[in-house]
């Protein structure tokens, strides 16, 4: 693991040219029985999960020819989301077929466009997002799921823009409708989303943040991000610290990301018409919800899975990402990396954040 770079060189965009070597055919890695051996078959390096549960390889896999909507991405970095890692262990939502490459976001420079492409050119620096296939060298995507990042913008950064702080816009603004100078709540509060929450929730839209984590280092990193109060719920009773922080009052928001007994105690903390906002369940036990309690407090518990606004409801979906990269333009939001890795430590880096060393965003450099 090395540590973030701080900036990425512009000329780097340019810098990349596609070398069109590859043959009439070629293999999807998702579909093992559309293999077909060719001379002249240009390929590039990619993880590969062949067996549930068991450690990924790097491959040399072949590239595919475009169709006239698609672009061809050469992968710089690729965010690594809890969600790889549930995939690769056969108990995420969706279910890929074995071999598959993992990742779900990834920055880069496009490298070759097909004809009916209008809205990016070779040459542009992209973040994209997609169900599978970006912890490689290479990506094969739709056009429309492909954002320009703007002249500045580190790939390392970037990557870590899409599913994070995508969520992180989507839970606070569009489910929660979180106003300005409400009080919010943060569970798991130093991963990569709960950063990401707290980032946009104190930055953006001005909000009074409380963040719960495990240890005393993460309420300091939390503080850092733009908490103005933290708990270690591991040392104290959160719904008792937030009933001190809040003089009895309770919070307005809860982003929910740890479930189990802290969800429960977050619950109990909402004011009156309070909103929580259930996003995962880092903590490894799914609640239940007493119905009589959301009745008695007048209160509201929501869910959140970002993805299926890809298939419902795309211009919400795009519209997270699009505000994602103007913030960080604008300077409002900055993404906290807390480590990179090579392709070839992508063992290492899923390690890393099963074992609860990560704080933030893991990355891999696919440079």
């Amino acid at each position: 693991m090395r540590k973030p770079s701080a900036a990425r060189d512009a000329s780097s965009c340019l810098a990349w040219r596609w070398n069109n070597i590859f043959g009439l055919k070629s293999w999807d890695p998702i579909s093992p029985g559309s293999i077909v051996f060719l001379q002249s078959q240009r390929t590039y390096r990619a993880v590969l999960c062949t067996e549930l549960k068991k450690p990924l390889v790097v491959r040399d896999v072949p590239s595919a020819l475009l169709q006239s909507h698609e672009v061809r991405i050469h992968v710089r970095c690729c965010g690594v989301n809890f969600a790889d890692i549930l995939a690769c262990q056969g108990l995420y939502q969706y279910q890929h077929p074995l071999p598959f490459i993992p990742g779900m976001e990834y920055s880069g420079d496009v490298v070759e466009t097909g004809k009916a492409v209008t809205n990016i050119k070779e040459g542009d620096c992209v973040i994209g997002v997609t169900n599978a296939k970006a912890l490689a060298e290479e990506y094969i995507t739709d056009s429309k799921l492909l954002w320009k990042i703007p002249q500045g913008v580190p790939y390392e950064q970037a990557a870590a823009l899409p599913v994070s702080y995508g969520t992180a816009i989507l839970a606070l603004k569009h489910r929660a409708q979180t106003q300005l100078g409400e009080t919010v709540l943060v569970t798991a509060a130093a991963g990569a989303t709960g950063l990401a929450v707290v980032d946009v929730a104190a930055n953006v839209l001005k909000a009074k943040v409380i963040a719960a984590v495990g240890s005393d280092s993460k309420c300091h990193l939390a503080i850092q991000k733009g908490a103005v109060e933290s708990v270690n719920y591991n040392k104290s009773s959160l719904k008792e610290e937030v009933k001190k922080l809040t003089a009895n009052k309770g919070v307005d928001v809860v982003i929910d990301l740890f479930g189990g007994d802290i969800f429960k105690q977050a619950l109990h903390s909402l004011a009156f018409e309070g909103r929580i906002v259930v996003v995962g369940f880092a903590g490894g036990t799914i609640p239940s919800i007493p119905a009589n309690i959301l009745l008695l407090k007048n209160i509201s518990a929501l869910g959140l899975f970002w993805g299926r606004y890809w298939n419902e409801a795309f211009p919400v979906f795009s519209s997270t990402i699009s505000s994602a990269l103007s913030y960080y333009q604008e300077g409002q939001i900055q993404p906290h990396i807390g480590g990179v890795f090579k392709l070839e430590e992508v063992n290492e880096a899923f390690a890393h954040i099963i074992q609860r060393k990560s704080t933030g965003k893991v990355v891999i450099s696919i440079n």
